[in-house]
C-alpha cells in the first residue's frame, strides 16, 4: 500500500495570494451507461459522487461551470463501491469519473480496478504546489477533510477545551460525549494523543495503548455517532458535551447561534480524490474534468459550497478569511493536525475494527 499523507510543506510553499471568486449553476440527472448511443456518449460524462450537500455542491462549482465552458454535459451517479467494483469487474463500468476518498483510490488500484492517470494530460497538477503524496498513480486528490473536537461553548464555565487530553480529562470538563461509531476508522489516534503521543509519532499505532486509554473515558461516552449530522445534533440538544465530529458539520448551526465551537488541534485529516475507472468509455472528458475541478478559483468555490479544504494552495487567495480558517487546509490547520495513513489502517483495518466493535458492545 502508498502512504498518501500530507506534504505540509509542500503546500505551505504553495499558498499565493490572488483575487476573488469563481460562478455557479446546475446539473442533470443520471442515466445507464447502456442507454447511451456512442455519439451522445462523446457529449456526455458520468460521474460518481456520494450525493447529498457535497453532490449539491460540485454541481454548482464543478460540474455545471464546466458544461457551460465544453458543452460536455455532465450526469451523476451515486453507486456503492462494491457496485463500482462489480461494474467495472464485468468490464462494463456505468461510470466515467469516480470521485472517492484517497484510501478506496488505492484499493481500487490494487484490484486492478482503475487506469494510471497520464499526469501529462493534468495541466493544474503541475506546480501548483499540490502535495506529492496526492499525486498517485491512479488517483489525484481533490479535497481535505477531518475529524475535529467540537463542544458547548456554556458547558464548562468557560473554559474551552484545547486538545484531545482536555477531551479526556473528565474533571476539568466534565459532561457525557460522543465518539464516531463504524462510519470511519476508529479513532484510536484521538486516544494515543490524549495520552501524549506526539503527532509525528502515532504511527504505527500502539493499539492497545489505545484501547486502554479508550477503557478511561468509556463510561462518559454515551453514543457512538452514525452519520455526519448527528454530533450536531447531540451537541446543540445538549445531550453531550463534546464529541468527536467531522469539520464543518456544526457550521450551519453555529451561524444560527448555537454555542458550539470546534477545536483543530489534533485533527485527522484525510482526502477525496478524483480516479478513472478501468473500462471508462469516455477517458478524454474524464481528464477535462478532472483538470477543469483543479484549477485555484474552482478550488476556492467549491470550498464556499462544502468545508472540504483545497488541495491546490493558490485557492486561498480566493477564499476570504472567515471561510479558510474553517477548512482542513488552512495552512494553521494544516500543522496543527494529522494525516491518517492510509497505509496503516488498510493493512490493519480488519483486526483493529473487530475489537473496537467488541469494545463498544460489552
Amino acid at each position: 500500500m502508498r502512504d498518501v499523507a500530507i506534504d505540509r510543506r509542500a503546500f505551505l510553499s504553495g499558498v499565493g495570494s490572488v483575487a476573488v471568486g469563481v460562478a455557479a449553476t446546475s446539473l442533470t440527472a443520471c442515466e445507464s451507461r447502456d442507454d447511451r448511443g456512442s455519439t451522445e456518449s462523446s457529449k456526455t460524462l458520468v460521474v460518481r459522487n456520494f450525493g447529498g450537500a457535497y453532490g449539491e455542491a460540485n454541481r454548482k462549482a464543478v460540474y455545471d461551470p464546466f458544461t457551460r465552458e465544453t458543452g460536455i454535459r455532465v450526469e451523476v451517479v451515486h453507486f456503492e463501491h462494491a457496485q463500482m467494483l462489480a461494474q467495472i469487474r464485468e468490464d462494463r463500468p456505468r461510470f466515467d469519473v469516480m470521485d472517492i476518498d484517497m484510501s478506496n483510490l488505492v484499493l481500487f488500484e490494487h484490484e486492478g480496478a482503475s487506469e494510471p492517470l497520464d499526469y501529462g494530460r493534468l495541466k493544474n497538477t503541475r506546480n501548483t504546489g499540490i502535495a506529492q503524496s496526492l499525486l498517485t498513480p491512479n488517483g489525484v486528490g481533490k479535497s481535505y477533510w477531518a475529524s475535529v473536537l467540537a463542544y458547548r461553548t456554556d458547558a464548562f464555565d468557560g473554559r474551552k477545551p484545547a486538545s484531545w487530553a482536555d477531551f479526556w480529562n473528565l474533571a476539568a470538563f466534565p459532561g457525557s460525549r460522543a465518539l464516531q461509531g463504524e462510519v470511519d476508522w476508529p479513532e484510536l489516534e484521538f486516544a494515543l494523543l490524549a495520552d501524549g503521543v506526539p503527532l509525528d509519532r502515532l504511527y504505527p499505532l500502539d493499539v492497545n495503548r489505545a484501547f486502554k486509554v479508550l477503557d478511561e473515558i468509556k463510561g462518559s461516552v454515551r453514543t457512538y455517532w452514525e452519520y455526519g449530522a448527528e454530533p450536531g445534533e447531540l451537541l446543540s440538544r445538549n445531550q453531550v458535551a463534546a464529541s468527536s465530529t467531522w469539520a464543518g458539520r456544526l457550521q450551519h448551526l453555529i451561524e444560527r447561534g448555537t454555542p458550539l465551537a470546534y477545536e483543530w488541534n489534533g485533527a485527522r485529516r484525510q482526502s477525496n480524490g478524483y480516479g478513472i475507472p478501468k473500462g471508462s468509455a469516455n477517458p478524454d472528458a474524464a481528464y477535462r474534468l478532472i483538470d477543469f475541478a483543479l484549477r485555484p478559483e474552482v478550488q476556492a468555490h467549491m470550498a464556499r459550497l462544502y468545508p472540504d479544504g483545497p488541495v491546490v494552495p493558490a485557492a486561498y487567495g480566493y477564499l476570504s478569511e472567515s471561510t479558510a480558517t474553517n477548512l482542513a487546509s488552512t495552512p494553521g490547520n494544516l500543522l496543527s493536525g494529522f494525516d491518517l495513513d492510509i497505509e496503516w489502517w488498510l493493512k490493519n483495518r480488519d483486526a483493529v475494527t473487530r475489537r473496537w466493535q467488541e469494545w463498544a458492545r460489552t
